[in-house]
Order: structure tokens, then C-alpha cells, then sequence
């Protein structure tokens, strides 16, 4: 199956700024996939990138075995769902399924008109009237109707409340069952992508610092609690991604796929919470392989 996105070295600068930076991501087709990072850790660049709206400044990236936006055909295999799920607000929904049909040849009419009749929503109000989850719930709809092979979404519940949250992440799901689409979707709320998402990439400081499956990551990443320890003292095989002491007591996070046989450790699992919190607070001194892929 072909990959839904492949990137070697890429980067993206703004004048002295990079805001993506020697970015190396083989994802394959059919996962949902969640990219978390702070903000201005290079998400919205990647996305950007992955959608055709902007060109990098280094390395390559394709998808769905294509380059970015470079002919229609391309263009229709991909839908965007951009951070503030625009619609027009003077415009109905109706006028905005003529649009969809006008903009997209692929565009599937009547999945639209099922989807926002199941959501209760009358095509003939503005989109200046809906409220926040309906904006993004007919943002979606209009993603969807384009039939694409990949659905980027870029932090598309980020201001909802908790129940549009959570009925947008329910159609979402519905929608990737029934037509069987990839799906790379940005966010910052971990909670929610462990919901829905089993594929995690985790950006900091405009670099990738994991990436691969979830159950695969969560596999291979343990906390260790035990007496006070240097860190470089472990074996070679245990990388350190974060670190934390008292007087007496060492706790750490690793990434090993090996046993870990030291008696002085308690070894317990960690949530895909810890595993993020994990990489994103780092200390840049703390020097590891980055796993940009799990080690299969």
C-alpha cells in the first residue's frame, strides 16, 4: 500500500527562522494519525507542507506517492480542514455545497446532505449563525464530501467545548470506518487523540522526536523508579527521554526493546500522556537516538 506521507530532511525557514527542520517521516496508509507538539513546534508547517500550500526550503516530501498540490488529480486525493474550520459566514450551508461540488470533481453530494441531515443542521441557515461545533461539524462534512484518499486536520476542536469535541471526534471515527480514508490530525489535547489515534508523532523545537504506532511506542517506553542514579550509567540499549531525582529516588522514562533485568528498578508502564509529556519536556542535555520509527 502506498505510503500516505513520505518526508527525507525536510525543512522549512522563514528568513533566519526554521519552522520545520530535517523532518524524516514514513507514514503508512490507513492509520489515524496524531501530531502533537507545543505550539510553535512546526505542526502547521508540516501540515502545510503535506497539503501543497507552501514549498519547502529543504528535503522532499510526498503523498499518497505525489508531490504536494503539483496537478489536480493530486489536489483531489487530499482534503484540509484548516485550525479555524473556515466557512463562509455570510454564505449558507447550501451555498457551500454548491461551492464544494463547483471546487471538487470528486465531490460526493450525497454524502453531504445525509451527514448534515443525520447532524440536524438546515441548509439553508448562514454559517454565521452555527454555532462553534456546527461550524466545525460542516467544515468536516465538506472534507469528507470531497471523497479524499488523506484528511488533514489541523487542530480543527482546538475551541470547542468538551461534547462538540467529542461528537466532532465521533463523526470523524464513523466517517474513517465507512469510507476507509488516512487521516493526519493536529492537536494539542493529548486526551483526545488517544481516543481516536493509532499512529503518534511527536514535534519539538521544529524536529521530529517520535514517531510510529501507538501500541508499538507504549511497548517500548517504560517508567523506571529506583534508588538515585546517574542516568549514563544505564545500559546502551536504554535511552533516556527524560529524567527526574530527589535526594534518594531516580525516576526515569526510556525507550528499550529489550528486558530490563535490573533488580534495583521498578519498572511500570506508562500512558500515551507520559510518553508525550515525556519528549516535550526533554532537557536538550539529555542526548539519545530520537525514535523516529519503533524498532520492529
Amino acid at each position: 500500500m502506498t505510503a500516505v506521507l513520505q518526508a527525507q530532511g525536510l525543512g522549512k525557514r522563514y528568513g533566519r527562522h526554521w519552522a520545520l527542520s530535517d523532518c524524516t517521516l514514513d507514514i503508512p496508509a490507513g492509520h489515524v494519525v496524531g501530531l502533537v507538539g507545543p505550539n510553535g513546534a512546526g505542526k502547521t508547517t508540516l501540515l502545510n507542507l503535506a497539503s501543497g500550500q507552501t514549498a519547502p526550503s529543504s528535503g522532499s516530501i510526498t503523498v499518497l506517492g505525489g508531490l504536494p498540490g503539483a496537478s489536480p488529480a493530486q489536489l483531489a486525493k487530499v482534503g484540509f480542514v484548516a485550525q479555524d474550520t473556515p466557512t463562509y459566514a455570510g454564505l449558507s450551508i447550501a451555498d457551500h455545497l454548491r461551492l464544494g461540488a463547483r471546487l471538487n470533481p470528486g465531490w460526493d453530494d450525497a454524502l453531504a446532505r445525509e451527514r448534515l441531515g443525520r447532524l440536524g443542521l438546515d441548509p439553508a441557515h448562514r454559517a454565521g449563525k452555527l454555532s462553534g461545533g456546527q461550524r466545525a461539524q460542516l467544515a468536516l462534512t465538506l472534507g469528507l464530501a470531497k471523497r479524499p484518499e488523506l484528511l488533514i486536520l489541523d487542530e480543527p476542536v482546538a475551541s470547542l467545548d468538551p461534547l462538540a469535541r467529542r461528537e466532532f471526534l465521533q463523526g470523524l471515527m464513523e466517517a474513517v470506518v465507512e469510507h476507509e480514508f488516512s487521516v493526519v490530525l493536529s492537536s494539542h489535547l493529548v486526551a483526545d487523540l488517544e481516543r481516536v489515534c493509532d499512529y503518534l508523532i511527536v514535534i519539538v523545537d521544529s524536529r521530529v522526536q517520535v514517531a510510529g504506532e501507538v501500541e508499538e511506542l507504549l511497548a517500548s517506553h517504560h517508567r523506571l523508579t529506583g534508588p538515585r542514579r546517574d542516568p549514563a550509567r544505564l545500559p546502551a540499549d536504554q535511552h533516556v527521554i527524560s529524567a527526574s531525582h530527589t535526594d534518594r529516588q531516580t525516576t526515569l522514562i526510556i525507550r528499550t526493546g529489550a528486558p530490563i533485568h535490573d533488580p534495583a528498578w521498578s519498572v511500570s508502564q506508562i500512558s500515551l500522556e507520559d510518553l508525550v509529556l515525556a519528549y516535550m519536556s526533554k532537557p536538550a542535555h539529555i542526548d539519545y537516538r530520537p525514535a523516529l520509527e519503533v524498532q520492529r
